[in-house]
């Protein structure tokens, strides 16, 4: 059998990561009294504050650092990185948003089939490893595009990378070498 190049996978974001800075000092004990929403973590430095819509976590350091989890878009992760300034700004800082860059993006994806992982991992040393003692998925590592794809025995895929792009690209490398490890259907 070939694989087909007309097959439909839906690739789901779950989290995109994003970082971002204010370009002025923070004040974490002032965000921590008059933000909403905040946690005040002093042992490690830093405050997390949550906004609800679009639903993102930001790790705010002194510094001015500001990381975003939790968007399910690029776009997403921005437009909650822009609240999350203006939130500062409301808060009394002269915050400038500067240098957002999404990092890290993470996405699951399903196969319409199961697969071979031994059989995977042996037709793609060294990039695949699976250690079935260790954890249950076999890792599949492409170094040009910077992404890492867990491969799971039932077909579902879970994939980073640095962008969503990069994340659709890598299911698109990796499906043709799954197709071949298939497990045949049981009759």
């Amino acid at each position: 059998m070939e694989p087909s190049n007309d097959v439909a996978l839906d690739i789901i974001i779950t989290n995109v990561v994003a970082v971002f800075r204010t370009r002025c000092h923070l004040n974490l004990r002032t965000i921590a009294l008059e933000g909403v929403n905040v946690i005040y973590k002093p042992e490690y430095g830093k405050v997390l504050m949550k906004l609800r819509k679009p639903r993102i976590t930001a790790s705010i350091w002194s510094s001015g650092k500001i990381i975003c989890t939790g968007a399910t878009s690029e776009e997403e992760a921005k437009q909650g990185a822009r609240r999350l300034a203006r939130t500062l700004q409301k808060l009394g800082f002269k915050v400038r948003f500067a240098d957002f860059k999404v990092v890290n993006v993470l996405a699951v994806c399903s196969m319409p089939f199961a697969i071979r992982l031994i059989d995977f991992t042996k037709k793609n040393r060294p990039i695949a490893s699976y250690e079935p003692e260790l954890h249950p998925a076999a890792t599949y590592r492409i170094k040009t595009l910077k992404a890492t794809i867990q491969i799971f025995s039932t077909g579902s895929l879970t994939v980073t990378g640095p962008n969503v792009q990069t994340v659709a690209t890598a299911v698109e490398h990796i499906y043709p070498l799954l197709f071949e490890c298939q497990k045949p259907l049981r009759k």
